[in-house]
């Protein structure tokens, strides 16, 4: 059992405590594929039951799903993405994008995302400065904040 990272001054161990689960990542990966039901998340991942019902409910109890009511003849709940998991969007893109170069290789890509205005392949996720030049790794220098 791994340590917790809950209480690191880090964002990204922060995030890694909440999102660093590779079924936590596909589950939100099938949420933004459209899946809002339980059955469909398990039929779709081949996931068990349980485990299915920890990542959903972690999920949930951290603001990134909000489970909801839409049951008209009786309860029956959806799973659907709050404005925090939507914003995961561009952290799921640049992953994908990122397996796409170094796991597949170009032309490989075993999904291609599409503008839907245009029906173009999105961009490549960059990091852009005030001028919105394109940033490398180089060009960037990590300082801690101070207290």
């Amino acid at each position: 059992m791994r340590r917790s990272l809950a209480r690191e001054n880090c964002s990204i161990a922060r995030a890694l405590e909440i999102l660093g689960d590779a079924w936590t990542m596909l589950v939100l990966r099938d949420a933004f594929l459209g899946t809002r039901r339980f059955a469909a998340f398990e039929a779709n991942l081949g996931i068990s039951k349980n485990v299915l019902t920890q990542r959903l409910t972690h999920l949930v109890d951290h603001g990134i799903l909000e489970r909801v009511d839409v049951g008209e003849h009786g309860t029956h709940y959806e799973y659907v993405l709050t404005k925090m998991g939507k914003d995961l969007a561009t952290v799921l893109t640049a992953l994908r994008q990122w397996g796409d170069r170094w796991i597949f290789g170009e032309g490989k890509e075993p999904v291609v995302v599409v503008d839907r205005r245009t029906g173009r392949a999105i961009p490549k996720v960059r990091i852009l400065d005030e001028e919105g030049r394109v940033l490398g790794a180089r060009d960037m220098e990590v300082r801690l904040r101070e207290k």
